[in-house]
């Protein structure tokens, strides 16, 4: 190639080498990964301190109501009325009581959240007095407020904290799904003995982010649930979920080993409830 001619095709090569070099840069971006750091505000977004006396709180509860097994065999039927659940003290006192109900041998209550205090991802702490004997089924629980992936168990549930009362300071953090449940065998969950559970006060936590679901007693991690990125059967975890607070009485699972009739009434106590909004950093890989 003489001076002349690679003078004139100089802009030429010029502009390939540019438009490579655009290229590769633009397959870069393409291939880059962007992840995320996660942590939780200082402050709770949503709190209920119980610091008021009589009934819990309309703007924040609502009631389940009935007495029709709740899917479990249990024995309870749940009502509104102050001798089962009401604030006092600075503390929310659910209590089951053996006395004839509707068609149900005991009355209980189960508080709900659902459409006052709904949430997608986040620290969840509830600070709770279990009861203890044979017979009952406490649990501090989440559920999908709008079912987006249909019924039990495809759009999930969270178990913040669940016991039975004849195993006694045995507390369970679990998570159901289509594809992780017990009623095909492969639910997944973790327990801990923690002494004390029905005489102080013990602090259950969820750290819930889009990439895993933790869970702690006293600030001690027991449990983790990984988001396998599969789709719905695996996490339905990408929808807004809402509290739950129950005694139950016997059922499947609480009354796997009789009921203690003597031990009426019983009581779960809790001393608040803190939700921590979740804060996504973002890092590129």
């Amino acid at each position: 190639m003489n001076y002349w001619t690679f003078i004139l095709l100089f802009p030429l090569l010029l502009s390939c080498v540019t438009e490579d070099a655009n290229d590769q840069s633009n397959n870069y971006s393409k291939y880059k990964k962007t992840v995320y750091t996660y942590s939780f505000s200082e402050t709770p977004i949503w709190q209920e301190e119980f610091d008021y006396t009589g009934a819990p709180d309309p703007t924040k509860w609502g009631y389940d109501l009935g007495g029709n097994g709740w899917g479990n065999n249990e024995l309870q039927h749940y009502t509104d009325q102050p001798e089962n659940a009401s604030v006092a003290d600075g503390l929310l006192t659910i209590t089951a009581i053996k006395e004839k109900t509707e068609n149900s041998d005991y009355s209980s209550a189960r508080l709900v959240t659902r459409d006052k205090g709904d949430f997608l991802y986040g620290r969840f702490e509830i600070a709770a007095k279990l009861p203890a004997g044979k017979g009952t089924w406490p649990a501090i629980w989440m559920l999908p407020t709008d079912w987006v992936y249909g019924s039990w168990p495809k759009s999930g549930e969270i178990d913040i904290m669940e016991h039975v009362g004849y195993d006694q300071n045995r507390v369970h953090i679990t998570v159901h799904t289509e594809a992780y449940n017990h009623s095909i065998g492969t639910q997944v969950g973790k327990n801990k003995v923690i002494e004390g559970v029905s005489d102080s006060f013990h602090l259950y936590r969820v750290d819930w982010t889009p990439e895993s679901i933790k869970g702690y007693i006293d600030d001690l991690q027991i449990f983790d649930f990984p988001n396998e990125h599969k789709g719905s059967a695996t996490w339905p975890f990408d929808q807004k979920f809402h509290f739950l607070l129950n005694i139950a009485v016997g059922g499947d699972w609480g009354g796997a080993e009789g009921i203690d009739e003597t031990i009426y009434p019983v009581e779960m106590v809790v001393d608040y409830v803190r939700v921590y909004e979740l804060i996504e950093t973002e890092v590129e890989e």
